[in-house]
């Protein structure tokens, strides 16, 4: 029990270390950079971040109908809310699990259906965001060697994974895990290799991280930063696929360290790198915790009881009870 706590303490402490001394190296130029902000950005930044959620909501309704679990947009979008921000309190993303028992509770839907949803997810906005990073290289130049192994690593594992699920449809098993297993990788595999299935969602999950890109974007321009369209990709890329890592709790702290790093081999001034990321992602957080809460008083009380048992599960092992 102990282990597991001092596991969810020590990656909260490293998350707010990272933050705080990133604050601390720039502490003499944030007086200056918050002098000369335009408030108006701040606004445009925010109402961008909610529109790319609705996206969210609409290419998980189609992933979901895709496993055969047929809802409605706020059903979706309040779903993801919900899970994320369970993420930015249970480590290791266990908070994409309250999404499976939301998907029971209110759709009588199988755990296989639940965790190929979230599956298909992952994957296309992993493999996205690289293939994004990939482009961009394009366009920026010197960029560190190591940047091309974390663009290129998680291509490479994408790839692989398409090939698994392609030949995984030739497997049978009289075992009944690994029938489960193989369930799961055909519901998969309806959504992920039907041609209208994968170019619509590639093309959400395309509009998705533009979106994202956008928010960025705009945080920048209220530091009256006008970074290269380019530059912002690649250091919300690489930002997200440092981030995909659960180290901290909601990416917190890698996050803003990767894209900060990034602006800053970009040629941005360290003090104005530093305020994009870290203003950037609280921005991406708070309207993720915002639309939370009012998911959860969307679905009812009940969410919050399985938040907590996620989360005792973490820190105590077995049903969560503690005992």
């Amino acid at each position: 029990m102990y282990r597991k706590i001092s596991a969810i303490v020590v990656s909260t402490l490293i998350a707010l270390g990272i933050i705080a001394f990133m604050l601390f190296r720039v502490r003499d130029d944030l007086v200056t950079a918050f002098k000369h902000i335009v408030w108006g950005y701040l606004l445009l930044a925010t109402a961008v971040c909610l529109g790319a959620w609705l996206l969210r909501g609409f290419r998980y309704k189609v992933i979901l109908s895709g496993v055969g679990v047929f809802c409605g947009l706020l059903f979706s979008t309040g779903c993801i809310f919900v899970s994320q921000t369970a993420n930015l309190i249970v480590p290791a993303r266990l908070g994409d699990l309250v999404r499976v028992f939301i998907l029971r509770h209110e759709y009588g839907s199988t755990i296989s259906q639940g965790i190929s949803s979230l599956v298909v997810e992952r994957v296309f906005d992993i493999v996205t965001v690289a293939l994004l990073g990939a482009l961009s290289l394009f366009f920026v130049l010197d960029v560190p060697a190591w940047f091309y192994t974390i663009i290129l690593v998680p291509l490479a594992l994408g790839a692989a994974f398409f090939i698994f699920l392609y030949f995984s449809g030739r497997f049978v098993s009289e075992n009944r895990y690994i029938r489960v297993i193989l369930s799961i990788l055909d519901q998969i595999r309806a959504v992920s290799l039907s041609l209208p299935s994968v170019l619509s969602i590639s093309l959400q999950s395309f509009v998705i991280w533009i979106f994202d890109v956008l928010v960025c974007l705009f945080v920048a321009m209220m530091f009256q930063q006008f970074i290269p369209f380019a530059v912002v990709i690649l250091a919300i890329v690489i930002g997200n696929l440092v981030k995909a890592v659960p180290l901290t709790p909601g990416g917190v702290g890698t996050y803003e360290l990767s894209v900060a790093l990034t602006f800053t081999v970009a040629g941005i001034d360290p003090a104005i790198a530093t305020l994009i990321a870290v203003i950037d992602h609280l921005i991406k957080n708070l309207v993720t915790l915002a639309g939370g809460i009012v998911s959860i008083y969307f679905f009812g009380d009940w969410v919050i009881d399985t938040i907590r048992s996620a989360f005792r599960r973490e820190m105590y092992g077995g049903d969560g009870s503690g005992a």
